[in-house]
């Protein structure tokens, strides 16, 4: 680990490789687990304001589950989370024609309907952001199901924080990407 700000950095963000291979895994990331994506409390409303304009995307399952449980949910420990099809997936799953996970949000913006892209910790994965009273852990979670994105990532020699840089961007500023990219170089990658 090394710090960033009020950051505490994970190596492996810089040491492993990683890019999503969806014609591999088919977005087993959005439809696979026992919980949904993390909603921070700045996105709360957000996903409320936009939700009239990404409803029309949405699968009927995706609606329903959202008009049973809401447009987010909160778990035991209060934290919010996207709510989730029978416990599956992600309400805002949809399926193109070879069956592939996609976001609706993120298909909403894509087609100029709104201009937010998606909640920041499904832009940044596979790196998630645990937040504390004085930092915030940057850590690559891994998980078997992106086994194929980790071996194309080595194929291409894209590391994790390439892969997700607008992501880390959107997230933490331009100056801290640029402190990591130094670190980076002082490490060789």
């Amino acid at each position: 680990m090394f710090q960033l700000g009020k950051t505490l950095v994970s190596e492996e963000i810089i040491e492993k490789d990683f890019v999503c291979n969806l014609s591999a895994c088919k977005g087993a990331c959005c439809i696979a687990g026992d919980a949904g994506a993390p909603v921070a409390d700045d996105e709360r409303q957000i996903m409320k304001d936009i939700y009239p304009k990404v409803k029309p995307f949405l699968r009927p399952e995706g609606i329903a589950a959202i008009a049973e449980q809401g447009i987010y949910t909160t778990n035991e420990d209060g934290e919010h989370e996207t709510p989730l099809i029978d416990g599956a997936d992600c309400a805002y799953v949809i399926f193109d024609k070879n069956k592939t996970a996609l976001c609706a949000i993120e298909e909403a913006y894509s087609q100029g309907e709104i201009t937010w892209k998606k909640p920041v910790s499904c832009h940044l994965y596979p790196i998630r952001v645990r937040d504390y009273s004085e930092f915030s852990g940057v850590n690559y979670d891994r998980w078997p199901i992106c086994d194929d994105a980790c071996s194309l990532g080595k194929e291409l020699q894209v590391p994790i924080y390439k892969f997700v840089k607008p992501a880390l961007i959107r997230r933490f500023g331009e100056d801290w990407y640029a402190e990591l990219e130094e670190v980076a170089k002082a490490m060789g990658k």
